[in-house]
């Protein structure tokens, strides 16, 4: 039978990739996101990948969100934390409601869906939970405090979980995407977007797929000894 994935904000942007990736090597894939209906219903017609609606900022929701998707496919194997989302503004105007919400998401929104899963994978001896942090949770970025601390937070939690999951054959891992070709980057104007490309050593922006890629490895089998790892994509921006 094969093994069940549920990705948090997937049936968009790198979260699909990730999404059809799983797919096509076999895994049952569930797709979960916060509010683009329309997105989400197209992307369900393309590609037959059932998503769910829910909030990853709420733990009560995540309760409820897994509970569906563990009763129409069963236990949740693998769970990539993909949802994120950014409020960008410089320190000193960022407002307590635009770091809280990031915080909320990026970071409390690993603990609300790993939480909830994570019972069941010690129980069952085997889990995969693969987070997506970012450069910017490496290297930080102006006007990004909250969402650099997000994804450098969910950094830790992920060591933390790679120690305790371990002997219950569960691992943790991160990856941490570059400049990613999405419709938020390319929706940038065009010469931000070609200064941000001039700062990339291979000279271009990353592809989903590249992502999805990383997340495939992960969750395999054959990755079974990597645990606490963070596999940096970014075409040699940032090395750690």
């Amino acid at each position: 039978m094969a093994r069940v994935a549920l990705v948090t904000g997937g049936s968009r942007g790198i979260g699909a990739a990730i999404s059809i990736g799983l797919r096509d090597a076999g895994y049952s894939v569930a797709a979960s996101f916060a509010g683009n209906d329309e997105a989400a219903e197209i992307f369900t017609k393309k590609t037959s990948i059932k998503t769910y609606k829910w909030n990853v900022a709420e733990y009560d929701s995540c309760i409820r969100g897994i509970a569906k998707v563990e009763s129409d496919f069963g236990p949740v194997e693998v769970l990539v934390n993909n949802a994120g989302i950014t409020r960008d503004a410089p320190f000193h105007r960022m407002t307590r409601e635009q770091w809280s919400e990031v915080i909320d998401t990026n970071l409390s929104g690993v603990f609300n869906m790993t939480h909830p899963i994570w019972p069941g994978m010690r129980e069952r001896k085997f889990g995969r939970v693969i987070t997506i942090s970012s450069i910017n949770g490496q290297k930080g970025q102006f006007a990004q405090a909250n969402y650099s601390a997000s994804k450098a937070g969910d950094l830790g939690m992920t060591k933390a979980l790679a120690q305790e999951g371990a002997r219950f054959g569960i691992t943790a891992n991160a990856v941490c995407p570059g400049y990613i070709a999405t419709d938020m980057v390319m929706a940038v104007p065009e010469k931000v977007r070609e200064g941000i490309i001039a700062q990339i050593p291979t000279g271009r922006l990353g592809e989903p797929d590249e992502i999805a890629r990383c997340v495939v490895f992960l969750a395999s089998d054959e990755a079974a000894f990597v645990n606490g790892s963070t596999i940096t994509v970014n075409g040699g921006q940032h090395f750690v």
